[in-house]
């Protein structure tokens, strides 16, 4: 294992056999989230970039069987901000310091083009980043935010194996996640994709082949978190809840896509209270608080247990910010783009 490391580390290149033996693998733990944070620190430096979340809808047309939102979820307590709100939400966070906004919604019907678009033109006049995470769209769609600023897109693949993701997405095709994926890409957005670690059935050659996938379409964030069965899915009496497996999973990643941006995610720190901060020193370099205000925080409950919803979002930029500066890291200034460490230091 060690020497697979090593390799990892050395070349940024394992194969599936190679990924699947040290995801396995529990005597080589501590070395792989090791050599994972030191090549983060080599290749994104010591920021942690922040982005302001903005939960601006918990309608979901879809009705995947992890997911709290889901469409048949008839005990979820729906809303919709309007856009003006969304709009004053991301100014408050441009006054908190924040350079990007991601704006995440279930796939609300509600929200067309015209709309969206018009929220989108008005945040990149606060000269800041526009991060969508809305769902799978045309490519028109796509096109018509991109052409309005936005300039990141987040669409999680959720789990490579055909099979499984059918199971767990009814009504939803795999092909038509990659066509979005694909879309994204050739729009020019910088691509975030991701997936779930501990799902019912999942295994751990899928997991690696979910890795492999990343580096195989060229993601530039990889958002990768644990399974936390929710009581109102189908799901509620699954396991889940793999906090040392979603580590590795993210370490590796990291270790063969060194320069992306990876976030320690909001469900690391449901199941471990030091979740994000252990995250950050195992290679992420990304933290998304929660701007979205009041009882809304509660609602958009993808998964039970979910950190911070009585806070308020200053209070929840201050306490991430104190923890980021715990470890000995900086926070980031600038809009966090893929590659600018290494540009500024390459000058």
């Amino acid at each position: 294992m060690r020497l697979l490391i090593e390799k990892a580390e050395k070349t940024h290149s394992l194969g599936k056999d190679e990924i699947a033996a040290l995801l396995h693998d529990e005597d080589s733990t501590q070395a792989l989230l090791q050599a994972a944070d030191r090549t983060r620190a080599a290749f994104v430096g010591q920021d942690v970039h922040l982005r302001a979340l903005i939960e601006f809808s918990n309608y979901c047309r879809q009705n995947c069987c992890y997911c709290g939102i889901r469409r048949d979820n008839k005990q979820a307590d729906r809303y919709r901000l309007k856009p003006q709100e969304i709009i004053m939400h991301a100014a408050a966070a441009a006054k908190m310091g924040y350079r990007t906004v991601v704006m995440q919604s279930g796939e609300d019907v509600y929200f067309t083009v015209d709309r969206l678009t018009e929220i989108i033109r008005e945040i990149k006049k606060m000269d800041m980043a526009v991060t969508l995470s809305i769902g799978e769209k045309s490519y028109e769609e796509y096109q018509a935010y991109r052409n309005a600023g936005a300039d990141r897109y987040l669409l999680r693949i959720e789990t490579t194996d055909k099979e499984l993701y059918h199971r767990l997405d009814p009504g939803m095709s795999w092909d038509n996640r990659c066509r979005c994926l694909m879309d994204l890409k050739s729009l020019g957005y910088e691509l975030g994709s991701g997936s779930m670690v501990g799902l019912p059935g999942q295994s751990i050659e899928s997991i690696a082949d979910d890795i492999l996938f990343f580096k195989k379409i060229g993601v530039d964030m990889a958002g990768i978190g644990p399974f936390i069965p929710h009581a109102q899915t189908p799901l509620a009496d699954a396991e889940g809840r793999a906090f040392t497996l979603s580590l590795k999973t993210m370490a590796i990643t990291r270790l063969l896509m060194p320069d992306i941006n990876i976030p320690a995610t909001t469900a690391m720190e449901t199941l471990n209270p030091n979740g994000r901060i252990i995250a950050l020193n195992s290679g992420a370099n990304v933290v998304m608080p929660n701007v979205t205000q009041g009882e809304y925080r509660k609602m958009y409950e993808l998964y039970p247990g979910k950190i911070c919803v009585n806070d308020t979002p200053a209070r929840c930029r201050t306490c991430i910010g104190a923890k980021i500066l715990s470890i000995g890291r900086t926070i980031g200034s600038g809009k966090g783009f893929r590659g600018e460490f290494l540009k500024e230091n390459q000058q």
